[in-house]
């Protein structure tokens, strides 16, 4: 077991407690029976959650257990069963481990995931989503429901606004006819107000680590970002990060860093190695370097606007982070810099996600000329380790560390 060169969280346990209660009512779904049974829907974590909930409907997100496949070394095996179906190695990591479980669920940690009910996919994360999400409901023979969102190499326009807004009418109806129950109006609010407040607290968490030393690292983030991303809307999340800020808080006032030794400050970008979440980033740590905050789990840390629900709605999920141009994600790193006093920052080229990887070099220079501070980048994949080089990286990283001495 690799030896961790920073501080763990008590608030573990009750994430482990959280997660297992929901990955214990996903899987058991089948279980729960008429006229009780819940709808269950397989969705991207760029969908629109909230207004499922309203529904009554389940959520399981086939990106969150494509990260535990990966945590848990089954990314390979249940890659090879996809590409021997058809399916390219170019693909997403994700999209061909969900798939490998899929046709051979023995091989999945969990058992897989349960058959869905319906499909819903939205497209402000990327575009493979959209033949993935087909690819699944040919083999499960269930409804797909698609919510387009235009790119905005600008600020929201109002035609964007209504473009979303009319296809989120036109869900409500298809939801409607889906589970038998009309649109609750009041349930959609009171879901709507709970995720602006657990997104709240995802966001004072993350913004506890503007205090030097920082109270949490990047595998903290990255492992405590699973309720925001599959709890949203849920009383039961906003419970789990009560507790969170709380410990980050104490943290802060006791000056308790998340490193020991706590002498150089790094932005990450991009989604996490998750094979090597600990040996890598093991690297840094013992160099005294702490990832005080990142883009990646920023992402579900997103101002809501206020407003008519269905408005809102349209509006938080056509402005996700990765539905923005090369210049709004160059200014939020650089804005995260500023505000984290980071000294440098480490981009991961991940091999699998396009849309986040594609236009790095472009942001990278653009970040160093505006902070002056230096920029690594990093080649691998998020959850297929094949596409990870050791002995590279570990050179690059080493040089990278040395640039601080």
């Amino acid at each position: 077991m690799v030896k961790r060169n920073y501080r763990p969280l008590i608030s573990v346990k009750a994430l482990q407690k959280t997660m297992g209660r929901y990955y214990a009512i996903t899987n058991n779904h089948r279980y729960w029976g008429k006229p009780l049974r819940r709808p269950l829907a397989w969705v991207t974590s760029g969908a629109p959650v909230e207004l499922l909930r309203a529904f009554k409907i389940h959520s399981a997100y086939p990106e969150q257990y494509a990260a535990i496949y990966s945590a848990r070394k089954a990314t390979v095996g249940l890659c090879e069963i996809a590409e021997a179906a058809g399916y390219s190695q170019d693909l997403c990591s994700y999209a061909r481990s969900n798939i490998g479980g899929v046709l051979r669920p023995d091989l999945a940690p969990l058992g897989g995931m349960p058959k869905p009910d319906l499909l819903v996919a939205c497209n402000n994360i990327c575009g493979t989503v959209l033949k993935w999400y087909e690819a699944l409901a040919r083999h499960f023979n269930v409804p797909l429901l698609v919510l387009d969102t235009p790119f905005l190499t600008a600020e929201l326009t109002q035609q964007a606004k209504d473009y979303v807004l009319e296809q989120l009418y036109a869900m409500v109806t298809d939801l409607e006819k889906i589970t038998g129950r009309r649109l609750d109006a009041k349930a959609l609010a009171k879901q709507m107000h709970l995720s602006a407040e657990i997104t709240s607290l995802w966001k004072e968490t993350r913004q506890y680590c503007q205090a030097n030393p920082s109270p949490l690292n990047a595998p903290d983030l990255f492992i405590h970002m699973a309720p925001i991303v599959v709890l949203r809307g849920s009383q039961v999340g906003i419970d789990y990060y009560r507790k969170l800020v709380a410990e980050v808080k104490e943290r802060v006032e006791l000056g308790q860093g998340a490193v020991e030794n706590e002498r150089i400050r790094l932005v990450w970008d991009n989604i996490a190695i998750w094979p090597q979440l600990f040996t890598f980033y093991k690297m840094f740590a013992d160099k005294g370097a702490c990832f005080v905050s990142d883009t990646y789990s920023g992402g579900w840390a997103f101002e809501q606007v206020s407003g008519d629900p269905m408005e809102r709605l349209a509006a938080t999920y056509t402005e996700v982070f990765l539905n923005r141009s090369p210049d709004f994600r160059a200014n939020q790193l650089i804005n995260l810099i500023r505000d984290y006093k980071a000294d440098g920052f480490v981009m991961h080229s991940n091999r699998s996600c396009k849309p986040y990887s594609l236009v790095q070099e472009v942001i990278r220079r653009k970040v160093m000329n505006e902070t002056g501070v230096p920029g690594l980048v990093i080649e691998a994949d998020m959850a297929d380790p094949r596409a990870y080089a050791e002995e590279p990286i570990r050179n690059r990283v080493q040089a990278f560390l040395e640039t601080f001495d």
